[in-house]
């Protein structure tokens, strides 16, 4: 089973951007559909973006279209949130996670189930 860890997240300033990282342990990473969810302070936590294993398809939450980007670089074992124009609601801790069985579309709505998952990273966004 592979393992995951995120890197990237920080303080910034609302507008501004950041890049998540989500290093994976080992080349079957390119065999996961993988994502990014986040949990906000006292809240549940909630799927922000999907990307299907081989990277042509991605899934985004309405409240993050248009500004995060989903990526991924199988040669590298590499998953990546590009965020822009952050917002104070975007403050969350961050988790990456990985599935062999459930496909990037699925991933969303079946979080509660997913094989794998990073520690998670903290992003704050100051008003």
């Amino acid at each position: 089973q592979v393992q995951l860890v995120e890197s990237g997240g920080g303080l910034v300033q609302t507008g501004g951007s950041l890049r998540l990282s989500c290093a994976a342990s080992d080349g079957t990473f390119s065999r996961y559909a993988a994502g990014w969810f986040r949990q906000p302070p006292g809240e549940a936590r909630e799927f922000v973006a999907t990307i299907s294993w081989s990277g042509d398809n991605t899934y985004y939450a309405d409240s993050v279209k248009g500004r995060f980007i989903i990526s991924r670089d199988n040669a590298k074992n590499m998953l990546y949130l590009q965020m822009n124009s952050l917002k104070p609601e975007d403050t969350a801790v961050y988790y990456c996670a990985a599935d062999r069985d459930t496909t990037a579309k699925d991933m969303g709505h079946l979080s509660r189930w997913l094989e794998v998952w990073g520690q998670g990273t903290l992003v704050t966004v100051s008003s």
